[in-house]
C-alpha cells in the first residue's frame, strides 16, 4: 500500500463522516459547517487525483464565495428547526427511493471503474488546465453553454420570486430627477433683518418713555 493510497483513504472516509454529519446535524451552522469540510476533502482527492484545477476552483469558489456566503445567511436567519422538521416523516419514502437510486449509479460507476486499466500517471510538464479547457470549448461547448443558460434562468427566476413592490416604498425615476429645475425644488424667501439685542433694548425704552408720556 503507497502512501497517496493511505491518503485516499484517509481523505475518504473524513469526507463520509463529514457528509454523515451534515445531512444528521440538527442546527445549520453546524451542517454548513462540515459541508465546508467535505469540500476540503474532495478538493484534497482531487489533488490525490492530478486534477488541481478542479480542487483549486472547488476551494475558491463553493468554500470560499457560496458556503460563507450560506454560512452567513444561515446564522443571520432566525430560523425555526422545529418547523422545517415537521414534514420528515411525510417525505421519508421519497428520500429512499431517490437514495436507493444513486446508491445503484454509484454502484454501477464504482464497479466500471475497478474494471478499468489504471490509467498512467501525467508528466510534469502536463497542464490539466488547458486540458480541460481544450475539451470543453470544443467538444463540450454546447453543454456548457446550455448549462450557463439554465444558471441564467435560474438566477432571473430567483430574484424574480423574491422581488416584491411594497405599496409604501419609494422609488426613483431617473428620467423624472433629470428633468428637474432649481426653480422646482428651491425657493427664495426674503426676510427682513432682525434687530440686534441693544436695538430691542433702546426700542423697549423708548415705548416706556412714550407711555409715561401720554
Amino acid at each position: 500500500m503507497t502512501f497517496e493510497l493511505i491518503l485516499f483513504y484517509i481523505f475518504g472516509a473524513i469526507l463520509l463522516g463529514a457528509a454523515l454529519a451534515m445531512i444528521s446535524a440538527r442546527n445549520p451552522v453546524h451542517a454548513a459547517l462540515f459541508l465546508v469540510l467535505a469540500f476540503f476533502t474532495a478538493a484534497a482527492i482531487w489533488l490525490l487525483l492530478e486534477a488541481e484545477f478542479l480542487a483549486i476552483v472547488l476551494v475558491l469558489v463553493y468554500v470560499g464565495a457560496v458556503m460563507v456566503l450560506f454560512l452567513f445567511v444561515v446564522m443571520m436567519l432566525d430560523i425555526n428547526i422545529a418547523r422545517l422538521r415537521e414534514g420528515f416523516t411525510e417525505f421519508l419514502p421519497a428520500g429512499l427511493v431517490v437514495a436507493a437510486a444513486m446508491a445503484t449509479v454509484l454502484t454501477l460507476v464504482i464497479t466500471r471503474f475497478i474494471t478499468m486499466e489504471v490509467p498512467e500517471r501525467a508528466a510534469a510538464d502536463y497542464s490539466n488546465t488547458a486540458a480541460l479547457g481544450a475539451i470543453l470549448y470544443t467538444e463540450y461547448v454546447y453543454p456548457f453553454e446550455i448549462a450557463a443558460v439554465i444558471l441564467l434562468v435560474a438566477i432571473i427566476a430567483a430574484i424574480s420570486l423574491t422581488m416584491r413592490r411594497r405599496p409604501d416604498t419609494k422609488y426613483l425615476d431617473p428620467a423624472a430627477q433629470v428633468k428637474v429645475r432649481r426653480a422646482d425644488r428651491v425657493r427664495l424667501v426674503s426676510m427682513g433683518s432682525a434687530p440686534r439685542d441693544g436695538q430691542k433694548n433702546k426700542n423697549r425704552q423708548d415705548r416706556i418713555r412714550q407711555d409715561k408720556s401720554e
